[in-house]
């Protein structure tokens, strides 16, 4: 296999990949090409290499800037904005493990907090039941809370050495 055919067969796995975390398909693919890319590249040639429009290369890169995956960065000399995505996969893994606690887990552990207040008859199986399951899901959300915050400030060798001893 070339490196061109390699690369087209990563930016197709690495959307798929995407779309199935819940991020949309073109965001994965512009991040698999600036992952990829040695150089920053500009709007223009993520628009030529991907066969996307305009409107949908501008969108799709402010959804990358705002979840911290790539930057804009200028060249002295010229007016042209250029975009380049972090290498470091353990510190992409922790971006995005981030983004998806803040839009994701956050507001259910948010909801469960104030579900936890619900008052009613404590004979009634139905509020038992209720309650009951609340506070399971609510400690289970919480585990992964607690796991996702190591993660996210923990080192990567750090990391992995503690998940592995859990599985020994």
């Amino acid at each position: 296999m070339e490196l061109a055919e390699g690369k087209q067969k990563f930016i197709e796995a690495w959307g798929k990949l995407g779309s199935e975390w819940g991020i949309n398909r073109t965001m994965a693919q512009v991040h698999a090409l600036l992952l990829v890319s040695p150089e920053a590249m500009t709007t223009e040639e993520i628009m030529e290499e991907l066969s996307i429009s305009r409107g949908n290369a501008n969108m799709t890169l402010r959804d990358l800037i705002s979840w911290g995956l790539i930057e804009k960065q200028h060249k002295p000399g010229e007016r042209k904005e250029y975009f380049y995505a972090e290498k470091d996969t353990w510190n992409i893994a922790r971006q995005v493990a981030q983004e998806r606690k803040k839009r994701e887990l956050d507001p259910v552990l948010k909801i469960l907090s104030e579900l936890q207040s619900v008052k009613g008859d404590e004979k009634d199986p139905a509020y038992k039941t209720f309650k009951t399951s609340i506070a399971g899901i609510n400690k289970l959300a919480s585990n992964v809370n607690r796991t996702l915050d190591t993660m996210l400030k923990a080192e990567e060798s750090w990391f992995w050495g503690s998940i592995f001893k859990i599985f020994k």
